[in-house]
């Protein structure tokens, strides 16, 4: 039988060093292991491999598709709290959308963009 156990999501960047030093400090990212210009990183079971990539084409430069990831998680109100507090970028603030979910969006240095969304317990509208 077929089971997702995670993922993990492959990031080229510039700026190896700025985005490893990002993603620790404002994200709340931990290490899992670091490799010649590879770093893994993981915020729970959500990880992702940053990787050196000089010539590659920046993912603010790619507009809409630098979205990389759509995180579903509980505790949405107090992770806003606190990467308002350690000055994360915000490009959409967090609200309640009609598709069930409460969500924000925060984007790296390079544009990488990440959503976080947690699902609306019905019972408060009802």
């Amino acid at each position: 039988m077929f089971k997702v156990k995670a993922t993990q999501h492959v990031l080229a960047v510039k700026d190896h060093e700025r985005a490893e030093s990002y993603f620790l400090d404002k994200l709340g990212f931990s290490v899992r292991f670091l490799v010649d210009d590879w770093s893994f990183l993981s915020l729970g079971d959500f990880h992702v491999m940053v990787g050196h990539c000089p010539d590659q084409l920046m993912a603010r430069d790619t507009h809409e598709h630098s979205y990389f990831a759509y995180v579903n998680c509980e505790g949405i109100d107090e992770l806003y709290r606190d990467y308002q507090e350690r000055g994360v970028e915000i490009f959409q603030v967090i609200s309640d959308k009609p598709w069930g979910l409460r969500e924000f969006g925060v984007a790296t240095p390079e544009g990488h963009r990440i959503m976080f969304g947690e699902e609306i317990d019905p019972s408060v509208n009802s």
